[in-house]
């Protein structure tokens, strides 16, 4: 089953840095990433057999150990990432190596960058040697858990091969670009000169979007711009929804879409975020994103060398989507749940709640450690009409009846 508390709170994580090459030399702490040693890479023979196990973030990312200068790391596997970034409070960072590296656009602004060279880096039956890593603040809730990650793996690290990410399964392994080791539903697939990530294409109410980020490290389902949405022509209610970045929140409109295409592959009942005008997409010249939360529902092949993604339908494909009953999004901060968001439209909003809010109790039950996996957790998108009883961390107690409204 789903969990009920971040499915309805996807948590993004996506990173675009410019790749255009200096013009002329200058000096180390100002040359883009595009312009550093890439390193040398080697795919061991074995390493159709070398699975990386994961295990999916709170949002919906995949979290696993990889080795970075011979010592395991925790790590995010981010195909809308250009460059691989290296949390800077990691005890993987070397201080000594760290030099300035600019800024980049983030979902909710813009962060700035280091970068730090590196001799060796590992993932399953890849290694490099040589090349380096961009650095900057990555906090925990970049991935919706209580405990921040050291990396975030990039397309400059994966894009030279095939990429089988077995959702049902959690594991993941790097093949020869050109292998297809399952049958599947195919879509366009590019690494982009122009952000340097994974790009592809999708077809809403009708309406081809192009180019859409192919991005497993938003924990959310499809993503499209403003412009897009109104495009499409689809007569469903909406609300609104709340994501976090590397550069903070982000408020965008929510939906449920009877269908979207990806290629050769027709997914029912999508839920689709709405980024308003001027938003994150639009800024830097796509049409939106196709995120783990859609992703983790097929078995995925993302092959870039061979120009293709494959989707082959998982136990958890054709699944309707979670909706909150509540319209109360939340986050969890030790032994209680804060409002990050209110959505518009839900019974929370006519009954007063507010942004910020914070709850101790659910039903009398205070919120658990595990409270993200826990059955507690299931209130919000509980059945309608239910009434449940939040106590408040200040003493009251507010009842809320759960209602359907999108």
């Amino acid at each position: 089953m789903r969990r009920a508390l971040f499915t309805l709170v996807p948590l993004l994580a996506v990173l675009i840095v410019s790749a255009r090459e200096p013009a002329k030399p200058v000096p180390a702490a100002s040359i883009s990433p595009a312009a550093r040693d890439r390193g040398v890479y080697h795919l061991a023979d074995d390493a159709e057999a070398r699975w990386v196990p994961f295990d999916l973030t709170p949002g919906n990312q995949i979290r696993f150990t990889m080795q970075l200068e011979g010592r395991d790391v925790t790590a995010i596997l981010d195909t809308g990432v250009s460059y691989t970034l290296l949390a800077k409070a990691s005890p993987a960072v070397d201080t000594a190596k760290l030099v300035a590296g600019g800024s980049a656009r983030a979902i909710g602004g813009s962060v700035e960058l280091g970068w730090m060279p590196t001799r060796t880096l590992a993932i399953g039956g890849l290694a490099r040697t040589g090349g380096g890593v961009t650095v900057t603040d990555l906090p925990a809730i970049a991935t919706g858990s209580l405990s921040a990650v050291d990396l975030l793996v990039g397309a400059d690290l994966l894009a030279g091969h095939a990429l089988d990410i077995d959702y049902a399964a959690h594991r993941f392994r790097l093949l020869p670009s050109g292998r297809l080791p399952f049958k599947g539903g195919a879509a366009p697939l590019r690494v982009s000169p122009e952000r340097s990530v994974y790009e592809s294409t999708a077809t809403l109410g009708g309406r081809r979007l192009a180019p859409v980020i192919v991005d497993t490290g938003d924990g959310s389902s499809i993503t499209v711009t403003k412009d897009g949405w109104k495009a499409a022509a689809l007569n469903v209610p909406s609300t609104t929804a709340i994501s976090f970045g590397l550069a903070g929140p982000a408020v965008s409109g929510l939906a449920i879409a009877p269908d979207v295409r990806l290629g050769e592959l027709t997914a029912h009942a999508v839920e689709v975020r709405i980024e308003p005008a001027g938003g994150f997409s639009q800024s830097i010249g796509v049409a939106g994103r196709i995120g783990s939360g859609f992703l983790q529902n097929y078995r995925v092949l993302l092959d870039p060398g061979a120009r293709r993604m494959v989707l082959s339908p998982g136990p958890k494909a054709g699944t309707p989507p979670l909706r909150s009953t509540s319209g109360l999004l939340v986050g969890v901060e030790k032994n209680r749940l804060k409002i990050l968001h209110v959505m518009r439209g839900g019974p929370a909003a006519a009954s007063g709640w507010k942004d910020g809010d914070t709850i101790c109790t659910i039903d009398g039950t205070p919120i658990p450690p595990d409270y993200a996996t826990s059955p507690v957790a299931s209130w919000s998108a509980g059945a309608p009409g239910r009434i449940v009883a939040l106590g408040l961390c200040d003493g009251t107690i507010r009842k809320l009846e759960l209602t359907h409204f999108y």
